[in-house]
This record gives C-alpha cells, sequence and structure tokens, in this order.
C-alpha cells in the first residue's frame, strides 16, 4: 500500500475473520491480513479453524492463511485442506512460542528438527502452484538453531521470510532483537519482514524500525500484531474514536446475528477490548458488563473518553 508492505500478524483468539474484515473496511492501511494457525488437534484438522479460512469469509479482504505442522506429513494434510477451499497462498508458522506447540515440535520448537524442516521444503517444492512464505523466530532456545536450519530456509520457494528477533523460550518478554535481525539478514536470500514490539507508527511517517543502512532491497517491510490490536487507527487518519465505533459496530452487528444468549454474545466481545489502548476504568466497565444492555452503555462511554482523550 506504500513505500513499505504492511501486515497484521495474527493472533489466536482476536484476529478471527470478523475482526479482520472490520478492521479491512473500517481502517484499512495493511497489504495482507495473517489467519492465526490452523492446526492438527487429537489427529484432525480443527473445523473452528477452516471456518475462519473459509474464502466466504474472507472476500474482500487481502487474507493469508497460515498454518502450524510438526513434520511434512501434517503439512501435506493441511496444505491439501487449505488448497481444497480455494487457497493459492500459504504461510507456515515456525514461530509460535507457546509450550504445547513447542513440546510437540511444532512452531519455533520446529526450529530444532533441521530433518523435519526439509521434509516441509520438499512439500513446498511439489507444490509449484502454491506461493508460499514463513513466519519464523530466531530458534527456540538459541539463535543458532535458526541460523542451522537457514540454509534450507533458503532452497523453500518463499515470497518472503517474517522474523520475529526473539527465540521462542522468551516468548515475548525483554526487547526485539535488532542486531541478530540484521545477522539473520546477512544469511538469508529471501526478502525480510521484521516483526515485534511496533507499537506506535504515523501513516505520515511509516520507516522501518532499524537503522536506515539496512538494505531496502531485502527488507520488504514489517508485521504488525499487539500495536494494532491496542491501536487498531495506528494506519489510518482517522480519529481513533471513530476506529474503535466503527469497528466496534461490525464486531457486535455480527456477534448479536451469529450466537445466542447475553454470556455468550458478551464473550466473543469481550476480546474486541481486551489489547485496546483506552483508559482503564473504561475497559474494567466493559469487562464487567454481564448484560447487553449494561455492555452498550459502558461501551457509549467508552468510546466518548477516547473521542475525549481522558
Amino acid at each position: 500500500m506504500g513505500e513499505y508492505y504492511i501486515a497484521f500478524a495474527p493472533l489466536q483468539g482476536y484476529t478471527d475473520a470478523v475482526y479482520r474484515r472490520a478492521h479491512w473496511e473500517c481502517v484499512g492501511g495493511v497489504d495482507e491480513y495473517y489467519t492465526p494457525f490452523v492446526r492438527i488437534e487429537k489427529g484432525e484438522i480443527r473445523k473452528k479453524d477452516l471456518r475462519d479460512t473459509d474464502p466466504a469469509a474472507n472476500a474482500g479482504v487481502p487474507t493469508v492463511p497460515q498454518v502450524i505442522a510438526k513434520d511434512g506429513d501434517e503439512f501435506v494434510r493441511l496444505c491439501d485442506a487449505l488448497q481444497g477451499q480455494g487457497w493459492g497462498r500459504i504461510d507456515l508458522n515456525m514461530g509460535c512460542p507457546f509450550p504445547m506447540q513447542v513440546k510437540a515440535g511444532r512452531g519455533s520448537g520446529l526450529l530444532q528438527h533441521p530433518e523435519r524442516v526439509e521434509e516441509i521444503l520438499k512439500e513446498m517444492q511439489r507444490r509449484p502452484e502454491v506461493t508460499f512464505s514463513v513466519k519464523m523466530r530466531l530458534g527456540q532456545e538459541s539463535e543458532e538453531e535458526g541460523l542451522m536450519v537457514m540454509p534450507i530456509i533458503n532452497e523453500m520457494p518463499l515470497l518472503h521470510v517474517t522474523l520475529h528477533p526473539r527465540s521462542g523460550k522468551q516468548q515475548y518478554k525483554g526487547m526485539a532483537d535488532r542486531e541478530a535481525f540484521a545477522r539473520f539478514m546477512e544469511n538469508i536470500t529471501h526478502p525480510l519482514i521484521f516483526n515485534g514490539d511496533i507499537l506506535q507508527l504515523s501513516s505520515h511517517s511509516l520507516s522501518l524500525p532499524f537503522t536506515p543502512s539496512h538494505s531496502k532491497e531485502k527488507v520488504k517491510g514489517m508485521m504488525i500484531g499487539r500495536g494494532l490490536l491496542a491501536r487498531p487507527w495506528m494506519l489510518s487518519d482517522k480519529e481513533p474514536h471513530e476506529v474503535v465505533r466503527d469497528m466496534h459496530t461490525v464486531v457486535y452487528r455480527h456477534a448479536v446475528e451469529s450466537l445466542c444468549g447475553d454470556s455468550q454474545i458478551l464473550s466473543r466481545l469481550h476480546a474486541f477490548w481486551e489489547y485496546l489502548d483506552i483508559p482503564h476504568k473504561q475497559k474494567k466497565a466493559i469487562m464487567k458488563a454481564a448484560t447487553l444492555p449494561r455492555y452498550r452503555e459502558a461501551v457509549a462511554a467508552a468510546i466518548s473518553s477516547v473521542l475525549h482523550g481522558e
């Protein structure tokens, strides 16, 4: 959309198809929205994940479905399912730091198994009709793990690699390591996307979050997750209260039309506010609301507080 590619990172339980559409239609400024990863659980692909990647639910929104796999066999099953839905663009998650996935050898845990990464490379090469990309961490325990699999990643037919420069063990602690990002830049042949700690940007002054000496030819852009959930207006010229109001209208309407009972509806709506950068008092009132009338009152007060900068 601009000088640099901008992606909206996925976050399980928050950036579902409804939220992605609300942001795209009410705000924009993003080139691609990545879905929370499609996974295999108890031997089966989660139906909930496939509902979220249903092309009908994502029509008109620039969407990239993401998968998480521990080996070539899982990768094949997931790609088959997404291609069966009509997708020709798939992202592989090799960065999820959550212990349950890591212990299963998925996400950043996959970086500790070069032989399994090699299996996935071969499966990618068997699917020239698909455009792949990878999202990864420096490693699970250390940067050396990521550098060890880099020759395999360089052989993959990838559009780009998104690198979150922390180890999986760190999860989201500490600062994203920009020096490590630069070291990876020297060892990778694919265009790189920077991800991590991008919490504030202006639509008038988009710049990559590291020194200008880095090659623009190598660094394609950035992926933003928590920063956009906190400030969805970040890439827009709209006022924050307008963005919150308009996006909430889309999410609220869908929840009321598709769910039953105040409890179920409110459970879905609370996720919309959890990361939002609004005053604590207003957010607390929203989260405590036990009925839709109380909830609507709290929301009106919250949007007013954002409007008046309280």
